[in-house]
């Protein structure tokens, strides 16, 4: 086993890109060799636990902050899909769950307050607080808004009292606080208004959480949360009352393009563990990498990887010039993303064989946790939806 462990082993792939992402590239890659091995991987795997020290290191080396100011603007798009890409190609958990703090960290440089960024943010960028994202409902997927059944409501006092019940939430059991949406007003027929944007501190009375068993990303619980009574104070409202959905909308570009940049990250990994295994596992007196089908279809992988590196790019670049995420650049990238990761696993435990399912071994952990990103944070069919309409021109299909 250890001779197999050996094989997989291949050193970070040089990409192309100007000196100073290089240079942050390389930050991220210094930070990952202190602190990882491949057994560390495995063990937060197995063991479902988040590797906290890993992610205070991020922080503590400005990898979170990155090139945003606390009352200024957040980090680039160009910044933030690097850093996950490198995640993305190791620790997994980890990036995903820096999807969510980036998320946080957008959502507190737009619409928090200076009393807000000074509590919230401040430690959110230098890693030594973390931020669970409270959207998703048992009842709703992608039609959140219309279906949203968590409530707040203002009291005498003007506080609020909250109620309701969220679901797929990662990280809840142990963060540090919730973003959280609630509707304050009843449905209309414009079913984004009427729901606001809360904070609220993990350590609130009233706040339930429950891991839920999953199959992939395991280094990030995913929970149900329920919310008795939660009393926020108007003070931790952010951004405008009732325009709360508005206001997440505006960063969904920036997540889908974050989902690109992991999803890129799992298919390189992949892919330079496949190369790896190929260049040395030997059969029939040869490397296995030197049979033309494996070549073909290790090329075949190669070629989306490329291809969704470039067009996530180009996304982030022209998110950066706009100074908000494009939103058709961005939904393109995470389709790309997305083939490439499902396609560079699959590939992979194919070149890899029986070892490929082998748990000391990361190809079944890319492969698993691959399937992410084939319906987060939008499912490649809506994403596709979207295309057509904005990109296409086509009448709306939904």
């Amino acid at each position: 086993m250890q001779e197999a462990l050996n094989l997989v082993e291949a050193p970070p792939r040089a990409i192309a890109e100007t000196p100073d992402r290089a240079a942050l590239r390389n930050r991220v890659r210094s930070v990952l060799a202190a602190h990882l091995t491949p057994e560390r991987l495995r063990y937060f795997d197995e063991a479902e636990e988040y590797d906290l020290e890993l992610f205070r290191a991020l922080g503590e080396s400005g990898l979170i902050q990155l090139d945003g100011e606390l009352h200024g603007s957040g980090p680039s798009h160009a910044a933030q899909s690097i850093v996950l890409e490198e995640l993305g190609a190791g620790p997994t958990s980890i990036g995903v769950s820096l999807v969510v703090q980036f998320m946080g960290l957008e959502l507190l440089h737009t619409h928090g307050s200076a009393e807000q960024r000074e509590r919230f943010l401040a430690p959110l960028r230098s890693g030594d607080a973390r931020v669970s994202f409270g959207l998703s409902e048992p009842g709703g997927g992608t039609d959140i808004a219309r279906v949203m059944s968590t409530t707040a409501v203002r009291l005498s006092d003007g506080s609020f009292s909250i109620n309701g019940a969220k679901k797929w939430i990662g990280g809840a059991m142990d963060c540090d606080f919730f973003i959280l949406l609630a509707r304050t007003a009843p449905l209309t027929d414009s079913a984004v208004d009427g729901i606001t944007t809360f904070l609220i501190p993990r350590s609130s009375p009233g706040i339930h959480t429950e891991e839920i068993d999953t199959m992939g990303i395991r280094g990030l619980a995913q929970c149900d949360v329920t919310f008795e009574n939660v009393r926020v104070p108007p003070e931790f409202v952010l951004g405008d009352e009732g325009r709360g959905f508005r206001q997440v909308l505006g960063t969904l570009n920036g997540e889908r393009l974050n989902g690109a940049a992991v999803a890129l990250g799992i298919a390189r990994g992949a892919l330079d563990t496949a190369v790896a295994w190929a260049r040395n596992r030997q059969a029939f007196g040869r490397a296995v990498g030197s049979f033309q089908a494996l070549q073909h279809d290790l090329v075949d992988a190669a070629v989306k990887v490329e291809s969704a590196r470039l067009l996530l790019q180009r996304a982030a670049d022209a998110s950066d010039a706009a100074g908000t995420a494009d939103g058709t650049l961005s939904a393109m990238a995470k389709l790309a993303a997305s083939a490439a990761a499902t396609g560079a696993t699959d590939t992979g435990m194919r070149v890899m064989a029986g070892w490929g399912m082998a748990r000391a071994l990361p190809m079944q952990r890319f492969f698993r946790d691959a399937r992410l990103y084939t319906f987060a944070p939008l499912t490649d069919e809506m994403t596709r939806n979207y295309l057509g309409e904005k990109m296409l021109g086509l009448e709306r299909s939904y």
